[in-house]
C-alpha cells in the first residue's frame, strides 16, 4: 500500500511540474516578440527627446547635442535593421 501512495504522489508532482513548465514556456515566448518593436520605437522617441533637450539647453553644436544626434541615428538604424530582418521580404530568403 505504501508504494501506491508514493507513486500516486510522484505522478501528481510530475504532472503539475510539466503543466506549470509548459505554461511558463508558452506564456513567455509571445510577449518577447511583441515587445521588441515597442522597445525599438521607445528608444527612438527617447533619443529624439534627449537630442531636442540637449539642443535647447546647450545649443545645436554642443557635445551633448552631437552625442544624442548620434544615439538617435543609431536607434533609427537598429530599428530599420530589426524591421528588415523580422518583417522584410520573405521571398528573398
Amino acid at each position: 500500500m505504501r508504494f501506491h501512495t508514493f507513486s500516486s504522489f510522484f505522478g501528481k508532482a510530475v504532472t503539475a511540474t510539466v503543466a506549470v513548465g509548459g505554461f511558463l514556456l508558452f506564456a513567455a515566448v509571445a510577449p518577447a516578440k511583441a515587445n521588441a518593436w515597442d522597445d525599438c520605437n521607445r528608444r527612438i522617441a527617447y533619443t529624439e527627446w534627449r537630442y531636442h533637450e540637449a539642443r535647447e539647453h546647450s545649443g545645436p553644436y554642443s557635445s551633448a547635442a552631437r552625442h544624442w544626434a548620434h544615439e538617435h541615428h543609431e536607434a533609427l538604424e537598429r530599428c530599420a535593421r530589426y524591421e528588415r530582418d523580422h518583417h522584410g521580404d520573405w521571398d528573398r530568403r
